[in-house]
Protein backbone atom coordinates (compact mmCIF):
# COMPACT_ATOMS: atom_id res chain seq x y z
CA UNK A 1 0.00 0.00 0.00
CA UNK A 2 1.25 3.46 -0.81
CA UNK A 3 1.17 5.42 2.28
CA UNK A 4 1.95 8.35 1.06
CA UNK A 5 -1.19 8.42 -0.65
CA UNK A 6 -3.11 6.73 2.43
CA UNK A 7 -1.80 9.58 4.34
CA UNK A 8 -2.46 12.41 2.08
CA UNK A 9 -5.98 10.93 1.13
CA UNK A 10 -6.79 10.43 4.64
CA UNK A 11 -5.85 14.09 5.57
CA UNK A 12 -8.00 15.23 2.18
CA UNK A 13 -10.97 13.07 3.60
CA UNK A 14 -10.80 14.50 6.65
CA UNK A 15 -11.21 18.01 5.84
CA UNK A 16 -14.25 17.58 3.24
CA UNK A 17 -16.22 15.15 5.59
CA UNK A 18 -15.60 18.44 8.03
CA UNK A 19 -16.58 20.65 5.41
CA UNK A 20 -19.77 18.53 4.97
CA UNK A 21 -20.24 17.41 8.01
CA UNK A 22 -20.75 21.18 8.79
CA UNK A 23 -22.90 21.85 5.84
CA UNK A 24 -25.21 19.40 6.34
CA UNK A 25 -25.44 18.62 10.16
CA UNK A 26 -24.13 22.20 11.26
CA UNK A 27 -26.72 24.26 8.58
CA UNK A 28 -29.05 22.34 6.55
CA UNK A 29 -30.45 19.94 8.90
CA UNK A 30 -29.85 20.96 12.72
CA UNK A 31 -32.92 22.48 13.30
CA UNK A 32 -34.95 19.52 12.30
CA UNK A 33 -33.16 17.12 14.09
CA UNK A 34 -32.75 19.49 16.77
CA UNK A 35 -36.98 18.84 16.69
CA UNK A 36 -36.88 15.38 16.15
CA UNK A 37 -34.40 14.89 19.16
CA UNK A 38 -36.04 13.14 21.99
CA UNK A 39 -34.47 14.75 24.89
CA UNK A 40 -35.64 18.29 25.98
CA UNK A 41 -33.68 19.81 26.15
CA UNK A 42 -31.77 18.77 22.76
CA UNK A 43 -28.53 16.68 23.36
CA UNK A 44 -26.67 18.90 21.09
CA UNK A 45 -23.95 20.78 22.12
CA UNK A 46 -23.58 24.82 20.96
CA UNK A 47 -21.10 26.14 18.82
CA UNK A 48 -19.69 27.57 22.42
CA UNK A 49 -19.52 24.31 23.73
CA UNK A 50 -17.98 22.51 20.75
CA UNK A 51 -15.52 19.36 21.84
CA UNK A 52 -13.56 20.76 18.42
CA UNK A 53 -10.17 18.56 19.10
CA UNK A 54 -12.75 15.59 19.43
CA UNK A 55 -14.48 16.82 16.17
CA UNK A 56 -11.39 17.29 14.08
CA UNK A 57 -10.04 13.79 15.07
CA UNK A 58 -13.30 11.91 14.21
CA UNK A 59 -13.47 13.60 10.80
CA UNK A 60 -9.98 12.49 10.55
CA UNK A 61 -10.40 8.89 11.13
CA UNK A 62 -13.41 8.87 8.87
CA UNK A 63 -11.65 10.30 5.90
CA UNK A 64 -8.60 7.81 6.53
CA UNK A 65 -11.03 4.88 6.64
CA UNK A 66 -12.55 5.98 3.22
CA UNK A 67 -9.29 6.53 1.96
CA UNK A 68 -7.93 2.80 2.87
CA UNK A 69 -11.01 1.91 1.60
CA UNK A 70 -10.83 3.47 -1.55
CA UNK A 71 -6.87 2.86 -1.86
CA UNK A 72 -7.49 -1.50 -0.83
CA UNK A 73 -10.10 -1.27 -3.70
CA UNK A 74 -7.29 0.06 -6.29
CA UNK A 75 -10.24 2.76 -7.08
CA UNK A 76 -9.18 5.24 -9.68
CA UNK A 77 -12.41 7.31 -10.43
CA UNK A 78 -14.69 9.50 -9.19
CA UNK A 79 -17.65 7.62 -9.94
CA UNK A 80 -16.59 3.84 -8.44
CA UNK A 81 -15.52 6.51 -5.42
CA UNK A 82 -18.70 7.92 -5.10
CA UNK A 83 -20.13 4.36 -5.24
CA UNK A 84 -18.37 2.56 -2.91
CA UNK A 85 -18.24 6.06 -0.37
CA UNK A 86 -22.08 5.54 -0.34
CA UNK A 87 -21.99 2.12 0.76
CA UNK A 88 -19.28 2.45 3.11
CA UNK A 89 -21.64 5.66 4.58
CA UNK A 90 -24.62 4.10 4.27
CA UNK A 91 -24.09 0.74 5.76
CA UNK A 92 -21.59 2.63 8.86
CA UNK A 93 -24.29 5.10 9.88
CA UNK A 94 -27.10 2.45 9.78
CA UNK A 95 -25.46 0.07 11.85
CA UNK A 96 -24.04 2.76 14.38
CA UNK A 97 -27.54 4.57 14.24
CA UNK A 98 -29.63 1.43 14.92
CA UNK A 99 -27.10 0.09 18.07
CA UNK A 100 -27.54 3.43 19.65
CA UNK A 101 -31.31 3.57 18.84
CA UNK A 102 -31.52 0.00 20.52
CA UNK A 103 -29.53 1.37 23.64
CA UNK A 104 -30.48 5.18 24.14
CA UNK A 105 -32.93 7.59 24.49
CA UNK A 106 -30.90 10.41 21.86
CA UNK A 107 -32.73 10.07 18.71
CA UNK A 108 -35.90 8.97 17.04
CA UNK A 109 -36.44 6.69 14.14
CA UNK A 110 -37.23 9.94 11.90
CA UNK A 111 -33.25 11.23 12.86
CA UNK A 112 -31.75 7.84 11.84
CA UNK A 113 -33.21 8.33 8.63
CA UNK A 114 -32.04 11.52 8.27
CA UNK A 115 -28.14 10.61 9.25
CA UNK A 116 -28.38 7.66 7.11
CA UNK A 117 -29.25 9.47 4.18
CA UNK A 118 -26.42 12.59 4.85
CA UNK A 119 -23.82 10.26 5.84
CA UNK A 120 -24.49 7.93 2.54
CA UNK A 121 -24.03 11.31 0.55
CA UNK A 122 -21.25 12.89 2.55
CA UNK A 123 -19.19 9.61 2.34
CA UNK A 124 -20.63 9.61 -1.24
CA UNK A 125 -18.46 12.95 -2.15
CA UNK A 126 -15.63 12.43 -0.35
CA UNK A 127 -15.38 8.65 -1.83
CA UNK A 128 -15.63 10.56 -5.38
CA UNK A 129 -13.12 12.85 -4.62
CA UNK A 130 -10.52 10.15 -3.38
CA UNK A 131 -11.26 8.29 -6.01
CA UNK A 132 -10.61 10.86 -8.31
CA UNK A 133 -7.48 12.00 -6.55
CA UNK A 134 -5.96 8.41 -6.29
CA UNK A 135 -6.83 8.12 -10.17
CA UNK A 136 -5.00 10.95 -11.64
CA UNK A 137 -2.52 11.04 -13.86
CA UNK A 138 -3.56 7.30 -14.96
CA UNK A 139 -4.80 6.83 -18.16
CA UNK A 140 -7.82 4.86 -17.81
CA UNK A 141 -7.88 0.95 -19.79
Amino acid sequence: MDFKKLFIGGIIGGIVNFLLGWLVYGILLMEIMRKHSTHRPSVFRTEEEMIWWSLILGNIAIGFMIAYVILKANIKTGGAGAVTGFVLGMLTSLGIDCIMYAQMKVFGRAVIAMDVVAAAIITAIVGAILGWYFGRGEKAT
